[in-house]
């Protein structure tokens, strides 16, 4: 357990001794359904993923078990950094989409009425 001065990691892996690299559990403290679901989804797209899925311990616990399987040799950690990358390239067009809408909403309400 951390200290009161320690941080705890935003992120572990969890690997099986003897277990290859294709196989690993990745902990995501802090998290909850809406990471979770979304990023399996994302990773689930790439062809080398044979398994991915997540659990919540328990409902009071903000922390998700995020398993992936992997096949030819590719190591989990590789669809899982994607995974994130491409999550935050969808979530970023999305905010600027959203943004470029409200400005143009704005320039409407300052423009006198005919």
């Amino acid at each position: 357990m951390a200290g009161d001065g320690e941080k705890k990691p935003v992120l572990e892996m969890v690997q099986a001794d003897g277990a290859d690299e294709g196989c690993v559990t990745f902990v995501l403290h802090d998290e909850d359904h809406t990471l979770g679901n979304s990023l399996r989804y994302m990773i689930m797209k790439n062809v080398d993923v044979d398994f991915c899925g997540y659990t919540i311990t328990h409902p009071s616990e903000t922390k998700i078990n995020f398993r992936i399987q992997t096949r030819g040799g590719v190591p989990a950690t590789e669809p899982f950094r994607r995974g994130l990358n491409e999550l935050n390239d969808v979530c970023q067009h999305v905010l600027n989409t959203f943004q470029a809408r409200v400005d143009e909403f704005k320039e409407r309400q300052e423009q006198p009425m005919d």
